[in-house]
């Protein structure tokens, strides 16, 4: 007995669901993403073949321009406000709540705490800029850079610290930097540097 074909048809997917998945998805990565603060200044690592690669989050950054200034930077816009709390409480400076905000959208800073204020309340292309920016105070006078360490680790205790030195940097301010924060009882942090090819 012969056997009966069944017609076959062609099958016909409704992607409409996926559609709407695809652009929800798209629209929830574009609405979640933290945008990186832009940097007052640029540096030119040096070359390394280290590969171990810092976390995304809790990062503490200090960074050393060619010239010596110091600059510092936090993650975390909470973490910031913490941290200019406790510096005003500390020097006895009342932050208003807009130099607050103004504070912890800041990503990287290079001023005296003396001037802080003023530097808070420049209009936002301003405070990007490192011409206007002389660096955080590192001589054995007044050492300001260990304020921002120990009220940055406060605000944050699991943060992680990394020096980001320009390849021309002076090698005393790089020393004076590390100084600081063993006596600050910080004895690991890394050092950012580009990846090279290992040598064969």
């Amino acid at each position: 007995m012969p056997k009966v074909k069944v017609p076959r048809k062609s099958t016909n997917i409704d992607m409409t669901a996926m559609c709407d998945v695809a652009f929800l998805l798209l629209t929830f990565f574009m609405l979640t993403t933290k945008f990186k603060a832009d940097d007052p200044v640029v540096v030119d690592t040096p070359s390394s073949i280290s590969e171990i690669k810092l976390p995304d989050t809790d990062i503490m950054a200090i960074t050393i321009t060619k010239d010596g200034r110091v600059f510092f930077g936090m993650d975390g816009k909470y973490n910031r406000e913490r941290m200019i709390d406790k510096i005003g409480a500390k020097f006895g400076i009342g932050f208003t709540e807009e130099e607050v905000h103004a504070f912890s959208l800041t990503g990287s800073f290079g001023v005296p705490i003396a001037s802080l204020k003023e530097f808070l309340n420049l209009p936002p292309e301003q405070r990007t800029n490192e011409k206007d920016q002389p660096g955080i105070p590192l001589d054995s006078v007044k050492n300001e850079l260990q304020y921002w360490i120990v009220y940055g680790r406060l605000s944050n205790p699991n943060t992680r610290i990394a020096i980001r030195g320009d390849g021309e940097t002076p090698y005393p301010v790089i020393k004076s930097v590390m100084n600081t924060l063993q006596e600050k009882n910080v004895n690991k942090f890394n050092l950012i540097t580009d990846l090279e090819a290992r040598p064969k």
